[in-house]
């Protein structure tokens, strides 16, 4: 081992090493399982903006979306970025606030119980359907942060992937039990600031040995179609690509999954005070361009180091995800310090990873032990055997997503967006309904879950390969939010209205925002 290779190995131990300590210090603040799950409360309104954005963007930030820009060009990952960063202002600006007043006046620690409450399922049909989605979308989330992990190291290291993957899992897993919900949060606002780093070291290293940012868009615009928002060019194949109106709107889709994010959700439920809000999304919204645009940007200077034999070359985009590796990789060769610096860019890797991961993990847990057993079934637990339970729940989740990560050729960017689909169409079209519709009732509610849920598997595996290259192979979010959205009015209008008490509390809420 070198000594550029022992200086990343070092800078990444103590990084890790600081990941496992907040566990350790917000573990002795977890008195509760509503401490545990939603950190009773307490959050500030940077450590809530910051945390809620790192636990959203995940390795598809720093693996998947440069990997996208690198091998097609500006389109997907541009209007990828542009939806998400609409998405994200719109989700603080309307969903938040509203949100955090509700579910405080309801007294609900998880979205599943939120639902129940707000629509007064008192037989908690809705919570168990919820959890059950939960448990179904975000297990393979997990399991793509674990795989994005084991990438790194296995790329960096050569160590084996699986061995890699499984002691990544094993110190998220280990934070994640011991301070819970305050540990995720705030970890989530250190590696946010890490992941923050790497970007702009990553995109300053290599504008500097490509020959400067002329240079770069100058290669990346010999290739038809790279730069052009409407084109796009395929580099695994060679060919120049087209991007109509329709993969667009589709592409753009990726905003509306925000309303629906669980993990996102519960920063807005957990935010210490209402009228902290603002600042949060400000801070949230200012840090999701920067760093989306800055991701993408990676890939096309990417494109430049490829082109110069600096890294690569890659077959497709599943096989790019290491560029950032192999950037970091290229600046450790130029002496100690930049050895450091790119031990501090893979950190920011394995932030962007472990910042979604444990956010996951918790939000399963949850499901499981609040939403389904104590809620659904009514088994009656002790405090504090809720809490080992929780802990216990969150290894047998970690475990259940190593198994699903065990394919190391598997996309993260695909994973990623296949249950971020799941999520925005099962829970975007309900949350919305529940603040912002009165007349939306729990049979409404229950059949846009199903109706999105069920929508988004069909048009992803039975419509889109059917009619693959045809105007109905679009982002499957699209099609299924519609679908939800239509369900939850049709059904709410054509059966019972409401009851009283349902209706009242929606007016309280709705006068103290």
């Amino acid at each position: 081992m070198n000594t550029a290779t022992i200086c990343i190995l070092v800078a990444i131990v103590l990084y890790l090493l600081m990941m496992v300590t907040v566990g350790l210090v917000q573990s002795r603040k977890t008195k509760n399982t509503s401490d545990f799950y939603l950190g009773g409360r307490k959050l500030g309104p940077f450590v809530t903006a910051m945390s809620a954005e790192a636990s959203d963007m995940s390795g598809w930030l720093l693996m998947g979306l440069p990997a996208v820009a690198l091998m097609g060009g500006l389109p997907e990952a541009a209007w990828t970025a542009i939806g998400l960063a609409v998405g994200t202002y719109i989700n603080w600006l309307i969903v938040s606030k509203r949100l955090r007043i509700y579910s405080e006046k309801l007294g609900a620690v998880t979205i599943p119980e939120y639902f129940s409450k707000r629509f007064g399922d008192k037989k908690n049909i809705l919570t168990c359907i919820a959890a059950v989605v939960i448990v179904i979308f975000f297990v393979p989330y997990t399991a793509s942060g674990f795989s994005a992990c084991g990438k790194l190291f296995a790329s960096l290291f050569g160590v084996d992937y699986h061995f890699a993957m499984i002691a990544s899992a094993a110190i998220i897993t280990l934070y994640c039990t011991l301070g819970g919900f305050l540990a995720a949060s705030t970890t989530d606002f250190v590696q946010s600031i890490v992941m923050t780093i790497a970007l702009f070291v990553v995109i300053g290293f290599g504008e500097g040995i490509t020959g400067g940012f002329g240079t770069v868009f100058a290669n990346a615009g010999s290739m038809n179609g790279y730069l052009d928002l409407f084109k796009g060019f395929d580099v695994g194949k060679g060919v120049t690509t087209s991007y109509g109106a329709l993969p667009v709107f589709s592409t753009l889709a990726w905003g509306l999954g925000y309303f629906g994010m669980p993990h996102i959700l519960l920063r807005f439920m957990a935010i210490e005070s209402p009228s902290k809000l603002k600042t949060s999304r400000r801070v949230a919204s200012i840090w999701v361009v920067i760093s989306m645009a800055v991701a993408v940007l990676i890939g096309i200077v990417g494109f430049s180091l490829m082109k110069n034999g600096v890294v690569g070359p890659y077959a497709d985009a599943s096989a790019a995800e290491t560029i950032i590796v192999d950037i970091a990789r290229a600046l450790s060769k130029y002496g100690i310090i930049p050895a450091v610096t790119a031990g501090i860019i893979l950190s920011g890797i394995l932030a962007s990873t472990m910042s979604t991961a444990d956010s996951q993990l918790l939000a399963a847990a949850s499901s499981i032990t609040q939403d389904l057993t104590q809620h659904t079934f009514k088994v009656k637990l002790s405090e504090k055997f809720s809490m080992w339970f929780a802990r216990i729940a969150v290894i047998v989740i970690a475990i259940i997503a190593v198994f699903i990560a065990w394919d190391s050729t598997s996309s993260v960017f695909r994973i990623v967006s296949f249950a971020w689909a799941g999520f925005g169409a099962a829970f975007g079209p309900v949350m919305l309904c529940s603040l912002f519709w009165k007349r939306s009732n729990k049979w409404g509610a229950l059949a846009g879950m199903i109706a999105g849920g069920i929508t988004v598997f069909v048009w992803k595996f039975v419509v889109r390969e059917v009619f693959s290259g045809t105007i109905l192979d679009i982002y499957e979010l699209l099609p299924a939010f519609i679908v939800a959205l239509v369900a939850i009015v049709v059904v709410s209008l054509l059966t019972k209205a409401p009851e009283k008490e349902v209706t009242d509390v929606y007016e309280e809420a709705r006068k103290a925002m």
